[in-house]
């Protein structure tokens, strides 16, 4: 395996913010000349590594672009600013159509039956998946996932080209690899992503590994990949549901008997409560092992749960008293009919485990007569429904998005 030098992410906000601090000389033109060489054996110099920290939010999309546009010019620090917001069209895409979330995890309860009954099947993707495949630079970023959390986003564009048009693996499979290691996983990106490289999302576009551009972008430390499929025929799929209307804002109350209800979606909750309400207790709820139906990486669901704890102790009892922290949504409605509450308050979370859980934990709350309240951030509810088409339509809002967030200029 290449000598990576693994990043290490610490799941606190003070390493988020510092991570932050440390990028922000590059977040320039120095980010738009190098972001796509993938040299993880120097560490990943030349990108933010702030993806982990921005998906549960440790750290929000709008301190990250107030701190870039404080020091650069959105005509400068585009390219960065626009890779924030890919993640956000990710999400408001889904948000719009969910039923392609249901449709992948159906997807992939198949490919893992198959996996189950043929052999050889079986033999390929555990190989893929150990790095194990003979192909070296795939091999490496297999086995740089596995022991970090992190893939270079360039990277996983290649990996994922050739676990479906070199290896033939069902793209399923890849997406569910994914979604086990990466600290960064969400299921809009993640999804969506995959499904763009197999020419299932923009209809007959797909994306293939070349060596040569391999070579290139790593700056020749891989050697030269060889074997890699030559033609990257679009995938057959349904087309795209019906779109539907992104979520609303939701208009709620404050009321004296309120818990606060943290997750893994948003770990910089104070924005929820209005001045002078101090919530009756604060619970935590994680959803880390719904993102497969294997077994997900220690890295991720420890990550996740140390994340979440830094929260709740960052703000020590300014959210009242400490609930459970838990994956469990029975000892929440415990919890939340216990403390006497009128009403649970949690941020909006978007398609994926932690929205199908809160939809359970809702009929839960409601048969003991407590609502649960789940408003949306300003920020997604100005960016999503611009999501209706590609993000090249979308990123034409940029400036407009951009502008809409209090205290930063358009350009």
């Amino acid at each position: 395996m290449d000598n990576h030098k693994t990043p290490v992410f610490d799941p606190t906000r003070t390493a988020a913010l510092a991570a932050l601090r440390d990028f922000l000389p590059k977040s320039g033109r120095d980010y738009t000349a190098k972001r796509n060489y993938d040299r993880g054996d120097l560490g990943h110099p030349h990108v933010s590594k702030l993806s982990p920290y921005i998906r549960h939010r440790m750290i929000t999309e709008e301190e990250v672009l107030q701190a870039v546009l404080d020091r650069y010019a959105l005509s400068t620090a585009e390219k960065f600013v626009q890779e924030v917001y890919w993640r956000t069209y990710w999400k408001g895409w889904l948000e719009m159509r969910p039923a392609v979330w249901s449709d992948y995890r159906a997807g992939l309860n198949q490919a893992l039956n198959r996996v189950k009954a043929e052999g050889g099947l079986r033999q390929k993707w555990e190989a893929a998946c150990k790095g194990e495949t003979g192909l070296t630079s795939f091999d490496n970023w297999a086995q740089e996932l596995a022991a970090s959390g992190y893939m270079h986003n360039h990277a996983r564009m290649w990996f994922a080209s050739i676990w479906i048009f070199t290896l033939k693996l069902p793209w399923e499979l890849g997406a569910d690899f994914f979604m086990r290691h990466l600290l960064d996983g969400d299921p809009a990106s993640n999804t969506l992503g995959w499904r763009w490289v197999a020419g299932l999302q923009t209809k007959g576009k797909t994306y293939l590994a070349r060596s040569s551009n391999i070579t290139k972008f790593t700056e020749g430390r891989f050697g030269g990949t060889h074997g890699l499929a030559t033609d990257a025929p679009a995938l057959d799929g349904p087309p795209h549901p019906t779109r539907q209307d992104p979520p609303a804002e939701v208009d709620w109350a404050p009321h004296p008997e309120t818990g606060l209800l943290i997750t893994e979606e948003d770990l910089s909750p104070a924005w929820l409560l209005p001045p002078g309400l101090t919530p009756k207790g604060v619970a935590g709820l994680l959803a880390t092992e719904g993102r497969s139906p294997l077994a997900v990486s220690p890295l991720v669901t420890d990550f996740a749960k140390s994340a979440l704890r830094d929260t709740r102790d960052r703000y020590g009892d300014t959210f009242g008293p400490h609930g459970p922290l838990t994956d469990d949504i029975t000892a929440i409605a415990a919890w939340a009919r216990d403390t006497g509450l009128a009403q649970v308050v949690t941020p909006y979370a978007p398609v994926g485990p932690t929205a199908t859980k809160l939809n359970t934990l809702e009929n839960l709350l409601r048969d003991d007569g407590i609502d649960l309240i789940r408003p949306i951030r300003d920020f997604d509810l100005n960016a999503w429904p611009y999501a209706t088409a590609g993000f090249f339509k979308f990123k034409e809002k940029i400036p407009t998005l951009v502008g809409q967030i209090k205290g930063l200029r358009a350009a």
